[in-house]
């Protein structure tokens, strides 16, 4: 046996015509409770090693993790604070405050619960409330959730110029309602990559690899950006009140819009094909798009006031959503690339007997 850092060698051995065997070390068994005769799991994985865990069994009761939060708390902080609780996967959650619960603690705790997805009230007293994770692991396919954000996010672009160019406030604070549509689906995609680094079992639920975790985890976070950067267009209306736009800068910025909701398709596209071709060509397209940037920002030089602020808040968010698009194209390269079959191994010539 050899032990080095943690880890522990062993020699595998071989027993009757055709098994082989190896021993483990005894204080792991001891420390999970095992014994003669328990079985054990293997998980082979992609990259040729084997995850090793004990059998399921009746599960005891789920693990609760208890907080203490101040009710002074600013509102912002603690419902940061449950988040990355929420990411961090405890199935319970208790939220517990010293003396009775502020309504307005309760109001920030009432407010996460509904606004993710899982977490449910399961109990309440005077000063504490308990959170219940309902949904349990991978109730979503993560590729399906992405294709679900990218719909949304496409969606709030296109209302935001639409809101935009008719300065309508109803659609625009319809785009900065549905960006809590896009975040928590955000939020669901890092619960579940954390919950399947942390167990074997939930990683081979969600049917991917460790690095595929990791490549949606990281488009999931662009699409998120892309999305604030939709409620940004949409925040325009209301600093232009009355203001008349001059149509043709509109009509440049709708032709801009166009371009970085087509890098956004082809990058998504690109990702979901592993397509290396189609990636690039994202790429160029959105540092073609940079450069004309210049261009309206010349057109921009001769307006002033609140028209000239709002125009180029637009031409920045439409200039940020290509570039982030390309930063989904290059995680798109990077991931035709690990999904490479490694080439074989070409075997060294034996010398030759003297």
């Amino acid at each position: 046996m050899r032990a080095s850092g943690g880890f522990h060698g062993r020699r595998i051995q071989k027993t009757g015509g055709a098994t082989y065997i190896i021993s483990l070390p005894k204080s792991w068994v001891t420390a999970r409770g095992l014994g003669a005769g328990d079985v054990l799991q293997f998980a082979p994985r992609s990259d040729g090693t084997l995850t090793l865990y004990a059998e399921a069994g009746p599960r005891g009761a789920p693990v609760k993790r208890r907080i203490e939060v101040e009710n002074g708390t600013e509102e912002e902080h603690l419902f940061r604070r449950l988040v990355a609780e929420y990411i961090g996967g405890a199935p319970l959650l208790e939220i517990h405050t010293p003396g009775r619960m502020s309504a307005r603690t309760r109001d920030v705790v009432r407010s996460f619960a509904q606004r993710m997805i899982g977490p449910e009230i399961l109990e309440e007293t005077a000063d504490s409330v308990v959170l219940q994770d309902v949904i349990g692991p991978n109730p979503l396919p993560i590729p399906s959730v992405i294709r679900r954000m990218h719909q949304m996010v496409r969606a709030m672009q296109a209302d935001a110029m639409a809101a935009f160019r008719a300065q309508d406030a109803a659609i625009a604070r319809d785009v900065v309602e549905r960006d809590w549509e896009v975040d928590r689906l955000h939020w669901f995609v890092g619960k579940q990559v954390t919950t399947a680094l942390r167990d074997a079992r939930a990683l081979s639920t969600l049917g991917l690899t460790l690095p595929e975790c990791a490549t949606y985890l990281l488009a999931s976070r662009v699409l998120e950006r892309i999305a604030d950067h939709a409620v940004r267009i949409a925040s325009t209306v209301e600093m232009l009140g009355r203001e008349r736009m001059p149509a043709p800068l509109v009509a440049e910025l709708d032709r801009l819009h166009a371009v970085a909701a087509r890098c956004l398709e082809e990058a998504l596209e690109a990702l979901e094909g592993k397509d290396e071709a189609r990636a690039n060509a994202v790429l160029d397209e959105a540092a073609r798009m940079t450069a004309e940037r210049e261009k309206i920002l010349h057109l921009l030089s001769s307006k002033r006031g609140r028209i000239a602020v709002a125009l180029a808040y637009v031409l920045e968010s439409l200039e940020r959503s290509a570039l982030y698009a390309s930063d989904l194209a290059e995680i798109a390269i990077n991931h035709a690339v690990e999904g490479d079959p490694p080439e074989a191994a070409v075997e060294a010539p034996r010398p030759r007997p003297a």
